[in-house]
């Protein structure tokens, strides 16, 4: 019931902006423009589902965009080495799990702010691949590697399929195993999760390896789109991300949120472009649109937090 009152937002001006479309411009639900639509989103949204373990835990990764770059880069060389599809993606999630490893052991080990340490990663890790690609693009990518091989009808419905299971996976495990009620633990009060045996530097630390891990799965997902890879992809990602989260009802501050609510999220703000375009709304509206839905979001919680608390303190003087 908790979660729902989080998700509830965000589920309703969803619901509304769906109603308005409908009405307005039923085309907007063609096939095809829901195909490209999720397209679009999904690295944002397998992402995001790392990034909501993350925050669950209080902290904050701002490098997600920059280690997406730099899976992306490497599952497109590993394919012009001659792996697989399969084998390249599985070395971009080995990439993306070890960056997020560097960051986790940095914040839960180290005792470096995640702010700090993600900010400085974002930036070193960005520099570094413009200075080993000296920002050239991956070309000539194997014929194999383009749609997992599959064909370019056939591909949206692997991708379909392959994030739901993933949402599913993590849906499941934050709700049913106990892993799931570390996380939430650390991120409600570390203090008292260490008292009542929670490892929380571990859980702080396999939060941040967990996100790695999605952050090389989406990087491999959308490289195989095409039939070239930028070394700048993934820029602003993490904006993106991190904005989901929060209208997905996930507290910045850590200990309550959702991965459903995430989902809600991702679907809210990435459908806001696309429906101005049909709407025959100036696209310029979108960012604008976009930054009141979060501050709105952020308000919220603000409120909420604030009511909380004041119902503990007059708890505790009664």
């Amino acid at each position: 019931m908790r979660n729902r009152r989080h998700v509830a937002p965000a589920a309703i001006a969803l619901a509304a902006l769906a109603a308005v479309l409908a009405v307005a411009a039923p085309g907007y639900f063609a096939p095809d423009n829901l195909r490209d639509l999720f397209l679009a989103n999904m690295p944002v949204l397998i992402v995001a589902l790392g990034a909501t373990l993350v925050i669950l835990t209080g902290q904050i990764d701002i490098s997600s965009g920059s280690a997406f770059a730099i899976c992306s880069v490497a599952a497109g060389a590993l394919a012009k080495a001659g792996l697989p599809a399969p084998a390249a993606a599985l070395g971009a999630c080995v990439v993306g799990v070890t960056l997020g490893a560097v960051n986790g052991a940095l914040v839960a080990y180290r005792g470096i702010p995640s702010i700090v340490a993600t900010l400085a990663a974002m930036v070193a890790l960005r520099d570094a691949l413009r200075w080993v690609t000296e920002g050239a693009w991956v070309q000539n990518l194997p014929a194999g590697f383009q749609w997992f091989g599959l064909t370019q009808s056939s591909y949206p419905l692997f991708a379909f399929l392959s994030v739901a299971i993933l949402v599913l996976v993590v849906v499941v495990g934050m709700r049913h195993l106990a892993a799931g009620r570390w996380v939430y633990a650390t991120g409600s009060n570390a203090e008292s999760a260490r008292l009542a045996g929670i490892d929380t530097a571990l859980v702080t630390f396999w939060a941040f390896a967990a996100a790695g891990v999605f952050t090389g799965f989406a990087a491999a997902l959308n490289a195989v789109r095409f039939d070239q890879i930028p070394p700048n992809t993934g820029l602003g990602l993490e904006l993106q991300v991190i904005a989901a989260v929060v209208v997905g009802g996930t507290a910045i501050t850590g200990g309550r949120g959702s991965i459903v609510g995430t989902v809600l999220g991702v679907a809210l703000l990435g459908a806001i472009g696309p429906a101005l375009t049909f709407l025959g709304v100036s696209a310029y509206w979108e960012r604008a649109i976009q930054g009141g839905i979060i501050l709105a979001a952020v308000a919220v919680e603000a409120i909420r937090a604030r009511l909380q608390k004041n119902g503990r303190v007059l708890a505790n003087q009664s």
